[in-house]
């Protein structure tokens, strides 16, 4: 398994899924506009993300993988895949009986999750009537997780990747063709939801099938391994708990800056996470399952070299997206929303917050890295609680930088908390004996920061002579803003190739090979 090829082959799907997920939400503005429908549909389609987000992605993974990853390692495959089929009875068999009984109360869990709706007759009837269409995606998607586990450990990276991009072309097929069928185009997209669930979860099995793992149901039973996953999955939940509880602060906070703020902080939050996803989902994804094979077998020297090579690809890749983020957050915020309503004040302010947002960008990266050098080492523990801290720091900095740069505050908050939360988990690690930086990634790291600063001067240079054509609006401006990326991309790859920051050949052959050889006996890990 080369670490670089997977993580081309995630960060290639996870980009193609992101582009479909916009021609989504273009699509879905343009049908539904902005009202009660549109209201009732994106609560009914949160509602089952917010329990994935907290119980399906980053928890079940991290808790699944290391363990599943492991006994294939020692046990041989039959009994990975035994240890498989007995997690997702146990999984199945608790998200039915949650989905049921969620599917009864949802009713009351309306008046908590939208108790505004109240006040528009026949809102709160619908978003209900949605929310239960569309809710057991849950089921589906959870076990769309499991399946990605065990792919993922067995080195096929590309099925997975690509099922997110099932659900965005699901809904676009259903706004499409179903809406004149249905009540109204919130019941086909809530039904489009469901459909996607089901399409992803065949699309996984299939994919498990054809690489010799067939994850078929048996008698639940909580065996010893089981229980293990369960315990590991928990501070997790609650690490995942207090992510989401620090989007909320935010929200409260800038609810009670200037009319906007929350809206400044959303898109400009929007454009970080393109970068932040592709890369970010790709490295960590790539690495888990890798890591903690190399972990199981011995193979330390390996494990160590892969997550130097782990941060020094994040950090290739990250440290120039933030730079153009923060040299032309302007010509980039204004090209993708100023129009219609969205006003050229509009424009500065989110620009403002995306620089903020920007400086963190690598941090977010190395969260995401660094967490799984914890998780591969069936360590779920740490992770969390200097999650917390974090959480903590960034709630402080909030009140006290928005007192100074309202907004912008907020944005700059989350950046350095994120930086603490890295250059934390990283302290750790290596007081633990668990990640030292390698000859390789000292040597490269200087050269990295050269090709990006030389990389922002060239974009900020062209800027200006661009300048006209930026302020023409459309189609002008697009245009231009596509020739300062290909200009930034062509000098960052030019000065990366003459520096030595990354060079074509290392990459093509990186891309090629596997893993080498297992070493002879190394000392383990302290």
């Amino acid at each position: 398994m080369a670490l670089l090829r997977s993580i081309a082959t995630v960060g290639g799907y996870t980009l193609l899924s992101r582009l479909t997920g916009f021609a989504r939400d273009i699509l879905v503005a343009g049908t539904l506009g902005a009202g009660t429908v549109s209201d009732a549909f994106f609560v009914a389609f949160r509602f089952p993300n917010l329990f994935r987000r907290l119980f399906a992605e980053g928890a079940f993974q991290a808790a699944f993988v290391p363990l599943f990853a492991g006994t294939l390692e020692t046990d041989g495959p039959e009994q990975a895949r035994l240890f498989a089929r007995r997690a997702f009875s146990v999984l199945a068999l608790v998200l039915l009986v949650f989905t049921a009984a969620l599917e009864v109360l949802m009713p009351f869990a309306m008046i908590v999750m939208a108790p505004g709706f109240d006040a528009v007759p026949g809102k709160m009837e619908l978003a209900t009537e949605l929310t239960r269409i569309a809710f057991p995606y849950l089921l589906f998607i959870s076990l769309v997780s499991l399946q990605s586990g065990v792919l993922n450990s067995l080195g096929h990276f590309a099925a997975a990747a690509a099922a997110p991009i099932l659900l965005n072309l699901t809904l676009i097929a259903a706004l499409v063709g179903f809406t004149p069928m249905m009540e109204t185009p919130g019941h086909a997209l809530a039904w489009g939801v469901f459909a996607a669930g089901v399409i992803q979860f065949a699309w996984l099995a299939w994919h498990c099938l054809r690489a010799g793992m067939t994850i078929a149901p048996i008698r639940p039973a909580l065996t010893a391994r089981v229980r293990l996953l369960g315990r590991r999955i928990v501070p997790v939940v609650l690490g995942g708990s207090l992510y989401q509880i620090n989007l909320l602060i935010g929200t409260i906070l800038a609810s009670l800056l200037a009319d906007g703020a929350v809206s400044w902080l959303y898109y400009a939050d929007r454009v970080t996470q393109l970068p932040l996803g592709v890369v970010g989902v790709a490295v960590s994804t790539a690495l888990l399952p890798l890591l903690s094979r190399q972990l199981k077998g011995g193979q330390w020297e390996h494990a160590r070299h892969n997550q130097n090579r782990a941060l020094e690809v994040a950090l290739l890749l990250t440290l120039p997206a933030a730079a153009a983020l923060m040299v032309i957050p302007g010509p980039i915020i204004g090209t993708l929303f100023e129009r219609g309503a969205f006003s050229p004040a509009d424009t500065a302010a989110t620009a403002a917050a995306l620089v903020a947002f920007a400086s963190g960008l690598p941090s977010y990266v190395l969260v995401k890295i660094l967490a799984q050098c914890f998780f591969a080492r069936e360590d779920t523990a740490m992770p969390v609680r200097i999650a917390a801290a974090a959480m903590a720091a960034n709630i402080a900095l909030n009140v006290a930088l928005m007192q100074v740069w309202g907004h912008v505050g907020i944005a700059l908050a989350a950046s350095l908390s994120n930086w603490g939360n890295a250059i934390a988990l990283g302290v750790v690690l290596h007081r633990r004996g668990q990640l030292g930086l390698d000859a390789r990634f000292l040597e490269r790291l200087p050269r990295i920061a050269l090709a990006t600063v030389v990389m922002a001067g060239a974009v900020a240079g062209g800027t200006l002579v661009v300048a006209d054509l930026l302020a023409a609006g459309d189609p002008w401006r697009p245009l231009a803003l596509a020739a300062l990326v290909v200009v930034g991309a062509v000098v960052y790859a030019g000065v990366a190739q003459v520096s030595g920051a990354a060079r074509l050949g290392e990459i093509k052959a990186m891309l090629r090979r596997g893993e080498p050889a297992t070493p002879g006996p190394i000392p383990p890990d302290p």
